[in-house]
């Protein structure tokens, strides 16, 4: 390489960083503000898991604190929760410990207001409807009770084998021995069933001089009390 190009070389090079240092000069505010940006994102969405947590521990806090009261169901009603998940579970437990208190006609309408309640997550609307079958007992109007369970027996449904052991209730108290039998070992089968539940559909199956079905695990005697 000659003296002349290595000087057009160096020239050029000069011309390039004066120009970079130019435009940087002119433009490099624009780096600063989207670091900034990303920093100033980054420690928000921090500050906001933050909060979160802290608001769930809080509400926690007061639900066990309430729980641990005289008067649970008292306790409950001073808590205001945030958002309509929070909202609904604060309901069901009000439910719960109102038909511990034995005022049935208000758990009822606590789980039947949740349950009629828009946009919640399936598993607690689902909830919320079986526990105002089970609450309401033969109270609630047969074809409205049929309906619900046979909505929350769907395959897929969270509370599933529940709803069915519910029909099997249900149809136990029409005089339905056979549909009751067929019901409880179908739960039998179900390839999701709790020791819980297992001892329950057994016991009715025995309890009604029914057969227990032949099914991989289970000894077909009735679980030992």
């Amino acid at each position: 390489m000659s003296e002349t190009d290595s000087f057009i070389e160096e020239v050029t090079e000069a011309v390039r960083q004066d120009k970079l240092f130019a435009a940087f000069k002119k433009w490099g505010w624009i780096g600063g503000v989207v670091i900034l940006a990303i920093v100033g994102g980054t420690a928000w969405n921090a500050w906001q898991k933050e909060q979160a947590q802290n608001t769930a521990r809080a509400f926690g806090d007061q639900v066990m604190a309430a729980i641990d009261a005289k008067d649970t169901d008292a306790e409950l009603a001073k808590i205001t929760p945030e958002g309509p998940g929070r909202t609904a579970v604060l309901a069901l437990m009000r439910g719960d410990a109102e038909l511990e208190a034995g005022k049935d006609e208000e758990a009822l309408k606590q789980f039947e207001a949740v349950g009629a309640q828009t946009g919640l997550p399936r598993s607690i609307s689902d909830l919320a409807k079986l526990k105002a079958v089970i609450a309401a007992g033969d109270k609630m109007d047969a074809a409205k009770r049929d309906a619900t369970l046979q909505e929350l027996a769907q395959p897929g449904a969270p509370y599933r084998l529940l709803a069915m052991e519910q029909q099997a209730v249900a149809s136990l108290a029409k005089g339905d021995r056979d549909g009751a039998l067929a019901m409880a070992k179908q739960i039998l089968e179900d390839a999701g069933l709790t020791p819980g539940l297992q001892q329950r559909a057994t016991e009715l199956i025995v309890a009604l001089g029914g057969e227990l079905p032949s099914v991989p695990g289970q000894t077909g005697q009735a679980p030992q009390q």
